[in-house]
């Protein structure tokens, strides 16, 4: 049964790959502005929470939660922090992929794990992962590679299935990163979730800091809600799920 969910998972990774490649995924980011950020809040922010997907993820985050609490010590970013973003990425797997969602992530109460054009429960792309890594050279390197392949033991680190303490410290990297280049400009991002999980999702190339950030990014729809990917990360960031496990 194990053999067969994977290889079902290889072959839709590889579609998706090919989707991305030739452009059939492409669709615009959005930008939030302060009519979408406060009308309905109350009453559309945290329709995710009430869904079958979000029961399966937080199962499958708590799973991982000591990997989560030793990549947040070793990134000096809050575990809570770097799992804002990680519920994004997945939600939105989940809801993008129902069969496989159905047949294999909800039954086994796992996580998916992207291996082709983004990597890793977290979906960081090989440059973004270069990136932080030469943003480490002026640092005690955690990061540091054991063998002469470096690009294969990046990918290692990044897609696996058993541990993804890697994929967590990079995600936590990049964040105290940008956390960092944003504060010595003047503009300290430490405390808005939305902002740090939507530059997360748009790059470094468009971490530019200045004194009224918006959030935007992807777009999800999750029961009809449309979130921008800072949004749904700052909704689930704010709210009590998980609370106890990963403090504000």
């Amino acid at each position: 049964m194990t053999i067969y969910a994977l290889a079902l998972i290889g072959l839709i990774l590889v579609a998706g790959y090919l989707a991305v490649k030739f452009g059939f995924t492409n669709t615009k980011g959005i930008i939030d502005n302060q009519r979408e950020y406060f009308q309905d809040e109350m009453s559309s922010s945290d329709t995710w929470r009430k869904t079958e997907e979000w029961n399966v993820l937080k199962e499958a985050i708590l799973k991982d939660r000591d990997s989560l609490d030793k990549a947040s010590l070793d990134s000096g970013i809050k575990a809570r922090m770097i799992v804002a973003p990680l519920v994004v990425e997945q939600l939105r797997l989940y809801h993008s992929e129902r069969e496989i969602f159905k047949s294999i992530f909800a039954p086994l109460r796992i996580l998916g794990n992207q291996s082709q054009f983004s990597w890793g429960v977290m979906g960081i792309k090989q440059e973004t992962a270069r990136q932080i890594e030469r943003n480490m050279k002026n640092d005690e390197n955690i990061l540091e590679f054991t063998t002469d392949n470096s690009d294969k033991e990046r990918f290692t680190r990044l897609t696996d299935e058993k541990d993804r303490y890697y994929s967590y410290l990079y995600a936590g990297l990049m964040m105290k990163q940008i956390q960092t280049q944003w504060a010595k400009a003047g503009f300290p991002i430490e405390n808005r979730p939305d902002i740090i999980a939507t530059l997360f999702n748009i790059g470094f190339e468009n971490s530019n800091p200045h004194a009224n950030p918006l959030s935007g990014g992807s777009r999800i729809e999750i029961s009809g809600i449309e979130y921008s990917f800072g949004s749904l990360a700052k909704s689930f960031y704010d709210s009590q799920e998980l609370r106890e496990e990963f403090p504000i």
